[in-house]
């Protein structure tokens, strides 16, 4: 297939353009490098320097192709930010993703694969949590994704869009080419990592009193390279699904406490942290069932914590600045 992937330029979308690439798809990646580097964009794909809201840069796009499917990845992700500028997270992820979606009707590319978030569930009622659990986020990012989902549901119903969503829950871990890179760092392991070998200030651990085991935050940590083959499954089964939505986690949950104590396991050193306020927007737990994934894609996860703070660790240790060297 020829593959337009947007975001390909970032951490989960050049691992899915590197999969892809390595798979034997055709790979143009659109990125407008404000969060992404050109050197994590996989050799033997395209790069196209520009934003999806951007008209210009989408009819360059486009006219690379035709087309067979979007991997659509660009987005704004930090969930602290999104509380306090929500104005940027409705304009990235809901209505310059609609611009792309509307570029991709003009074009005639009717496959969409769609980088969503569990934060469209909010505070869960239920752990784990399945496909079918409320929707009711507690930050913008979430609200803006699931906004996008909502017409996702609509165009498919009125253009025949077809679209397989992913729920992601925490992405994590490196490829041997390809890891966690930001200019703004915000998740917990790259953090851990960097404080771990001095690079960074101890860590900050950000609440201490939720109703959790250890008064920390749980999560459910997935493998990058386990999500980038959600994507690529997916492409295999979308014509049959038409529109189908799937949680991608482990099912099992770490607290910040537990996951800084596996990297001391894994690597034999301490990571120097130190208690912080609460971020807004922050769920306590948020655990996935992934039996859907499972049972209509044939997905499962293949490296559980301590292969992915592995992973991690040897990439950074290649990358001790990231892709800015």
């Amino acid at each position: 297939m020829k593959l337009l992937v947007t975001g390909g330029a970032g951490y989960i979308g050049s691992v899915v353009a590197e999969l892809a690439t390595d798979a034997g798809h055709e790979v143009v990646v659109l990125d407008d490098l404000r969060a992404g580097f050109r050197a994590a964009v996989p050799q033997g794909s395209r790069l196209i320097v520009g934003a999806i809201g951007d008209p210009a840069a989408l009819a360059q796009a486009f006219a690379s192709g035709p087309f067979d499917a979007v991997m659509h990845l660009a987005a704004e992700a930090a969930i602290e930010e999104s509380t306090t500028n929500p104005a940027l997270y409705f304009q990235v992820n809901l209505a310059d993703s609609l611009t792309l979606i509307d570029a991709m009707r003009a074009h005639g590319v009717a496959r969409l694969v769609l980088s969503s978030t569990a934060a469209t569930y909010g505070e869960p009622r239920q752990v784990p949590i399945t496909e079918d659990h409320p929707q009711a986020p507690v930050n913008a990012y979430g609200e803006s994704k699931l906004m996008l989902e909502t017409c996702l549901r609509w165009y498919h119903r009125a253009y025949g869009l077809r679209t397989v969503a992913f729920r992601y829950f925490n992405a994590a871990g490196a490829t041997a080419a390809r890891g966690e890179s930001r200019r703004h760092e915000t998740h917990l392991l790259p953090l851990a990592l960097d404080a771990m070998a001095g690079r960074r200030p101890p860590l900050r651990v950000f609440g201490h009193d939720y109703p959790t085991p250890d008064g920390t935050c749980v999560r459910d940590y997935v493998h990058v390279a386990d999500i980038a083959r959600a994507h690529l499954l997916a492409l295999e089964r979308i014509d049959q699904l038409g529109l189908a939505f799937f949680n991608l986690g482990s099912e099992t949950g770490y607290s910040v406490r537990q996951v800084l104590d596996a990297v001391a396991r894994t690597l034999g050193r301490e990571v120097p942290s130190e208690p912080a306020p609460r971020r807004p927007g922050d769920p306590a737990v948020l655990v996935a069932s992934a039996a859907r994934a499972r049972a209509e894609l044939g997905w499962q996860p293949e490296a559980g914590l301590d292969a992915i703070i592995r992973s991690a660790w040897e990439w950074r240790q290649r990358h001790p600045h990231g892709y800015r060297e």
